[in-house]
C-alpha cells in the first residue's frame, strides 16, 4: 500500500512540474524563443527628413603648457591601533618619558585633548613636529614632545620645563614626574577607546628612532638616541630575546655575548641530546654560538653592530634582527 502511495504522489509531482512549468504550463521556457523569430526588414528613412548633426556638448580644452611637478605627495596608508595598548612611565637616570603603544598620530590628539580640558593656556601646537606649548606659570612654560619611539608603531612622550627669559631647561624632577604621571593616568583612559587618528600629525609616524639596513655587505641598526640610552635598550633587548650577556666593557661600547636560536637547539635538546652543542650543557655555547656586540655613537646618533666568532655573515644578522625585533 505504501509502494502505491509513494508512486501515486510521484506521478502527481511530476504533473504538476509539467503544469507549472512545461512547453504548455502557466510558465513555460523562453530561453530558445529567438530560433522562431522572423527578420524584419531594415529601417529607411524618408528622403525628406533632415538629419541631425553631431554637436559637441562637452569641448576639450587646449592644453598649452603641461606642468610636470615631481613634487606631489602621495597617499600615506592611515594606521589605526588595534588590541591592548600599553601605557608606561619610563625613566633612566634623570630623563623620563611616557611609552605608549601606538602610533604617534593616534597619541597626537589625545595629548592634545590633555592640556584642552586642563586648566592650562595652551600657547601653542605643531602636529608636524609633535610639539605643544603650555603657559604653566609666570616664569616658565611646559613644552611636550610627542615623537615615534624605537619599536614599531610606538610613542615616546617627552615633558620639559623651561625658562621665559633664559630659555633654558629647568631641572624640576618631581614637577615632570607629577606631570608625566598624570597624563599616565588619562592615557590609560583613553587609549583603549579612542579609535581616531590626526591626519596632520602623520609626519609624526615616519620619523622612527631604530631603523635596520645593510652598509658594506654587514647588517647595521641605527638608533636616534644618545649613546646611554642605546646602552639601556640594547641591553634590555638582549635579555628579552635570550641573549646571554657573558662579559662587557662599557667604556668602549662592547658586549660579548652568546646566543643560540631554537632549531640549533634541537626539539630535544632540554634532554641532552640531539645536538652537540647541548651534549654536556645546554646554557654552554661553542664557537659557532659567540658574539661581539658593539655601540658606537657617532653624529648625535647611535650604532650597533655584530660580529660573529666563527665568521659567518648570516649569524651575525639574525642575531642583529633579534635585538631590533625586541628593542622598545
Amino acid at each position: 500500500m505504501r509502494i502505491k502511495l509513494s508512486l501515486l504522489t510521484s506521478i502527481i509531482f511530476l504533473s504538476s512540474c509539467s503544469y507549472i512549468n512545461g512547453p504548455e504550463g502557466l510558465f513555460p521556457p523562453t530561453q530558445y524563443d529567438f530560433l522562431s523569430e522572423t527578420v524584419e526588414k531594415d529601417i529607411t528613412l524618408p528622403e525628406n527628413l533632415d538629419l541631425i548633426t553631431d554637436e559637441n556638448h562637452y569641448p576639450v580644452l587646449e592644453i598649452k603648457e603641461i606642468i610636470n611637478d615631481q613634487n606631489v605627495p602621495k597617499p600615506r596608508q592611515i594606521f589605526a591601533s588595534s588590541g591592548n595598548s600599553s601605557v608606561q612611565l619610563r625613566r633612566l637616570g634623570e630623563l623620563m618619558w611616557i611609552y605608549i603603544e601606538t602610533l604617534p598620530s593616534t597619541s597626537w590628539p589625545i595629548s592634545k585633548n590633555y592640556w584642552d580640558t586642563s586648566s592650562y593656556e595652551v600657547l601653542s601646537t605643531n602636529p608636524n613636529t609633535g610639539e605643544i606649548v603650555i603657559n604653566f606659570d609666570e616664569n616658565s612654560i611646559l613644552n611636550m614632545k610627542i615623537e615615534h619611539g624605537i619599536k614599531e608603531a610606538s610613542t615616546e612622550i617627552f615633558l620639559n620645563q623651561i625658562d621665559k627669559d633664559s630659555k633654558e631647561i629647568q631641572s624640576n624632577i618631581p614637577l615632570i614626574q607629577s606631570e608625566l604621571e598624570n597624563i599616565v593616568n588619562y592615557f590609560a583612559d583613553s587609549v583603549e577607546s579612542f579609535t581616531g587618528t590626526s591626519l596632520a600629525a602623520q609626519n609624526l609616524n615616519e620619523m622612527k628612532k631604530a631603523k635596520i639596513f645593510a652598509e658594506n655587505g654587514q647588517t647595521v641598526i641605527e638608533l636616534n638616541l644618545n649613546f646611554d640610552r642605546a646602552w639601556s635598550s640594547v641591553s634590555k633587548a638582549m635579555t628579552a630575546s635570550n641573549i646571554v650577556s657573558n662579559d662587557l666593557d662599557r667604556s668602549k661600547g662592547i658586549f660579548y655575548v652568546s646566543y643560540q636560536n631554537e632549531e640549533e637547539g634541537g626539539m630535544f635538546s632540554f634532554l641532552g641530546f640531539g645536538n652537540s652543542r647541548n651534549k654536556e650543557n645546554r646554557n654552554t655555547f661553542n664557537e659557532d654560538s659567540q658574539f661581539i656586540v658593539t655601540i658606537i655613537e657617532e653624529n648625535n646618533k647611535t650604532y650597533v653592530r655584530a660580529v660573529s666568532k666563527n665568521g659567518k655573515i648570516e649569524d651575525a644578522e639574525e642575531l642583529l634582527s633579534k635585538i631590533n625585533e625586541s628593542l622598545s
